[in-house]
């Protein structure tokens, strides 16, 4: 396994296997360390699809906002390593801030639409500096595809949408979210829990589950969904609701409030986030219907 740290080091490794092996396809796992079952199991399946596997380390500060948690954010070198061997990876790309923002960046990716709720409303900014960094990370490989966890739909929503407008020649890969054997979805912040915010934390899996069934049933419209998450959730005395929100997908445009849900065409995305003492979780079900028929 080849370690880069400088974009040289990165560009080298990559010539060298493109000369040797032009025919096979590059796979790329962007992430931001610490990592975790999720982030494994996205290596390897970019490893068995395409032969050669790359990843990135990097906490992109371009994407915290000024009271976020860039210098709290975990992080542990060694360890991510030895995941990546362990999964196959081929080259871990890991370069300082320095070497990724030599110079204060003039240059933005603005990206509307799909960042405008969420996640995004109450982070302005947010997915501009995701889409910078994606960007730059995008040119630097090259990749053929790119994986990326359902458990952040916006953010999947924003790359796809991103690559698509700038005409970027790269695959994007959705993948399933990864949950421990309670259901909690697998996160990075998870170690900032408390035992007994750890504990009510599994409310958001088991709404999401309800939810599956509460859309099947006759005359649930999207207020009385939205209405039966809150209260659900409220049922966790530490939870404190961000959102709870049911759109479209990949548009992610609300719903008439009143409008039947079981007579929808499409993909709905049920988004939640939502802080337990200092440590905010995101988690969604992704659903498709069908005027009349449900499929997850």
């Amino acid at each position: 396994m080849i370690i880069a740290k400088t974009i040289e080091q990165l560009r080298a490794a990559l010539r060298g296997q493109r000369d040797a092996r032009p025919e096979q396809h590059i796979g790329f796992v962007p992430t931001m360390g610490f990592l975790h079952e999720g982030h494994a199991s996205l290596m390897r399946r970019a490893k068995e699809e395409c032969g050669f596997a790359v990843l990135s380390i990097f906490v992109n500060p371009m994407q915290f906002g000024p009271n976020e948690d860039f210098d709290r954010y975990p992080r542990d070198a060694e360890r991510d390593l030895r995941i990546a061997e362990q999964n196959g990876i081929d080259v871990v790309f890991m370069p300082s801030v320095e070497e990724m923002y030599p110079n204060k960046p003039v240059t933005k990716i603005l990206i509307s639409g799909v960042t405008e709720r969420l996640c995004g409303a109450s982070r302005p900014g947010h997915f501009d500096g995701v889409g910078l960094v994606v960007g730059k990370l995008f040119n630097l490989v090259q990749p053929d595809r790119a994986y990326f966890g359902m458990k952040d739909a916006q953010q999947v929503a924003v790359i796809e949408r991103m690559t698509e407008d700038l005409n970027i020649p790269v695959q994007i890969v959705p993948c399933e979210t990864v949950r421990e054997s309670d259901g909690l979805a697998l996160s990075s912040r998870n170690v900032y829990l408390s035992e007994e915010e750890r504990g009510q934390a599994v409310i958001l899996s088991r709404t999401l589950a309800l939810a599956e069934e509460w859309v099947k049933s006759p005359g649930m419209t999207n207020r009385a969904l939205s209405d039966k998450i809150k209260e659900s959730i409220g049922q966790a005395p530490l939870a404190d609701i961000d959102y709870a929100e049911v759109l479209t997908y990949p548009d992610l445009e609300p719903l008439n409030d009143e409008s039947e849900l079981t007579a929808h065409e499409g993909k709905i995305l049920v988004a939640l986030a939502v802080k337990f003492g200092r440590t905010r979780l995101i988690d969604n079900r992704l659903m498709e219907l069908h005027g009349g028929g449900y499929h997850v």
